[in-house]
């Protein structure tokens, strides 16, 4: 932390800003400049963070060094973190280096057809089934999720597969029903900043899927997953998946930069969601590729065998075929820039 005093502080404020500083068992360094006098903070700035110290007279600002986001900052941890996702011989890791392919529909809808979906995503070379139970809609009426019984079912076909499994919880009473069926939890880009629930997950110590909210910042993204590192999940992946623009020719907008910013402040994997972000399937495969090509660690594409009869979000899936062309061109692409499967 480094402490600037206002122009013209007195001796007395400046005495007084180092015992208090020294009050909070910590080091104050004195550096008088002839315009400025500046007080550096040595040792553990958890003290000094919460601390008013903007209270104090002649305090003009005060300027961690470190960020907020310590245990996610690649600062705190230098080489990249590899999440694993499942266990036994469906294990899929991301980061690092290696590439997830996530692909499902938006809701599990009946096991025969999430059955024939994660054969085709399995065959065009998905390593991780996606499928909601729980779903947060914008209306009340819409087609909320089988609850339990639509986790049962995808566990059931992600063992027949040998596909990890990722679902979306949106209630801190479900953590546990959800932890015990999924290899993976999802946090909604609706619950990116419901740090009730982001605690309750961090406890599970279960692999964390985080979508980044439609208005964050990507500091507020690394300052949700600190959340859930704090309380004890070290592994977190993040997920672009668009933020509110202002033109309405897509439903969000794709912030393909966020990948390389995010690799620059953090250590944690991030993937791209194309599904969310545009909304549109014939945009899908265009910007897929622009987020391997920038250096994703992933790609997380809704796919759904009749997009017609989706119970949630079918506008959006891509058929099973289409997936399996653009997986294809996504593996190339990938590769190129030194991802491996």
């Amino acid at each position: 932390m480094i402490i600037i005093l206002k122009h013209g502080a007195t001796d007395e404020q400046v005495d007084h800003v180092i015992e208090r500083i020294e009050a909070m068992g910590l080091q104050p360094h004195l550096s008088k400049g002839t315009y400025r006098t500046v007080i550096g903070v040595i040792g553990d700035e958890e003290k000094v963070q919460t601390a008013p110290l903007m209270a104090i007279p002649g305090v003009e600002e005060a300027m961690p060094v470190m960020p907020a986001y310590k245990l996610a900052s690649r600062e705190a941890h230098p080489q990249p973190t590899v999440v694993e996702v499942g266990s036994g011989s469906a294990i899929t890791k991301l980061g690092g280096g290696h590439f997830g392919m996530i692909a499902g529909p938006c809701a599990v809808e009946s096991a025969e057809r999430l059955d024939e979906i994660a054969a085709a995503i399995k065959a065009a070379g998905a390593n991780i089934l996606r499928g909601g139970a729980f779903k947060p809609r914008t209306s009340p009426y819409s087609f909320q999720g089988l609850g339990e019984e639509g986790l049962k079912i995808l566990r059931e076909v992600g063992d027949k597969h040998g596909l990890p499994v990722v679902t979306e919880v949106i209630d801190p009473r479900h953590v546990e029903l959800v932890a015990e069926y999924t290899d993976m939890i999802q946090l909604g880009a609706r619950n990116m900043q419901n740090f009730v629930l982001l605690t309750e997950v961090g406890k599970t110590h279960k692999p964390v899927l985080m979508k980044r909210g439609m208005a964050a910042t990507i500091k507020d993204l690394l300052m949700s997953a600190e959340y859930v590192i704090a309380n004890g999940t070290t592994e977190v992946v993040l997920c672009e998946r668009g933020v509110k623009g202002f033109d309405n020719a897509c439903r969000n907008m794709l912030d393909i930069a966020a990948v390389p910013q995010v690799q620059l402040m953090s250590h944690l994997p991030i993937i791209v969601d194309p599904s969310h972000a545009t909304g549109r399937p014939e945009l899908i495969p265009a910007c897929a590729l622009a987020a391997a090509a920038c250096g994703a660690d992933g790609i997380h594409i809704e796919v759904h065998n009749c997009p017609e009869e989706a119970m949630s979000d079918g506008p959006q899936a891509l058929l099973p075929e289409q997936y399996a062309t653009l997986a294809a061109q996504i593996r190339k692409v990938a590769e190129a820039v030194g991802k491996t499967f």
